[in-house]
């Protein structure tokens, strides 16, 4: 008998399986069942009272059709503009404020970290209503508080406008979210050892050399986390839109993104009438937009990204 017969068997762990079957239960329910049923209804057509299977006839109408593909392009190119602005306002100030919160000389920095988070608590309606009538040209305080300082001939009914709308919007929504890329870069700063800092300091590396000579590539992998997040996040994107211009995402439509164009198609507006088949082959466009959007950070950029272990 040799040692290796004698060497006792590990127990099998069932209190993993405990423990995780709840949370694989649920998710399993309310995200992986409901998306393989929007992936079915997608195939599907209603013909005559009658699901018929169709294939990929959804998607052929919504690109091919100018009843749907006008409004499917002009949402992908609203969201994509959406998505845009969060990369460039959103994440860089988001990634200057933590830079400044997590300098020791700052006095008050808790009280700022939570000022500037406390937005991303509120309710998208409450947000979406409130800079309504900020905003508006009659009763908002925004000409007033430009004429305060001088610029009130600046103010334009910015939401009223199809040219400004969308980039009002997106902007309110950085104003909401900011806090989110802070607090993550601000945590991704404060676990880089001391010993890392206190050894470019010795080399002459301060300020904000330092910041982009040191701190910057070690917190890289952060931010691309940062970046697919928002990605995510704004590819999703409904609740604002809708709180602040309706299901119509006015003025015609320029505010229109996916997930408005989405509402519409699913469940009908007005005189439009919903179809669940058209509305799930929306449903997965934007699936698969997402999809193939983390899938080339995952295998094209983070596979590239240097990782440093103290």
């Amino acid at each position: 008998m040799t040692a290796s017969d004698t060497k006792p068997k590990k127990p099998f762990r069932w209190h993993i399986i405990v423990f995780l079957a709840p949370a694989v239960l649920v998710y399993t329910a309310i995200m992986i069942v409901p998306l393989f049923g929007t992936l079915q209804f997608s195939l599907f057509r209603n013909v005559a009272g009658d699901q018929t299977f169709v294939g990929l006839g959804n998607f052929r109408t919504l690109f091919g059709d100018p009843n749907w593909s006008k409004g499917f392009w002009n949402a992908l190119g609203n969201n994509v503009w959406f998505f845009i602005i969060h990369m460039l306002v959103q994440n860089p100030i988001g990634i200057m404020l933590a830079a400044l919160l997590s300098s020791p000389k700052l006095r008050l920095s808790s009280f700022y970290r939570t000022a500037i988070f406390i937005p991303t608590i509120l309710s998208f309606v409450i947000v979406g209503f409130a800079w309504k009538l900020i905003l508006s040209p009659i009763w908002g305080v925004a000409p007033n508080l430009l004429d305060l300082v001088g610029l009130k001939s600046l103010f334009t009914p910015w939401l009223g406008k199809e040219e400004h709308a969308l980039t009002a919007l997106s902007l309110i929504s950085v104003w909401q979210f900011v806090g989110i890329p802070m607090m993550l870069i601000y945590a991704a700063l404060l676990s880089i050892p001391d010993e890392v800092i206190e050894a470019a300091e010795c080399d002459g590396v301060t300020g904000m050399s330092q910041f982009w000579k040191i701190r910057l590539p070690l917190i890289l992998p952060a931010i691309g986390i940062i970046s697919v997040l928002t990605f995510v996040a704004n590819f999703n994107a409904f609740d604002l839109i809708y709180s602040a211009q309706g299901a119509l995402a006015g003025p015609n439509y320029s505010t229109d993104i996916l997930g408005t164009y989405l509402y519409r198609a699913f469940f009908g507006f007005q005189l439009q009438v919903g179809d669940r088949n058209m509305g799930a082959a929306i449903a997965t466009m934007m699936f698969l937009i997402i999809l193939a959007g983390v899938c080339l950070y995952l295998f094209l950029i983070q596979t590239r990204l240097r990782r440093y272990k103290f």
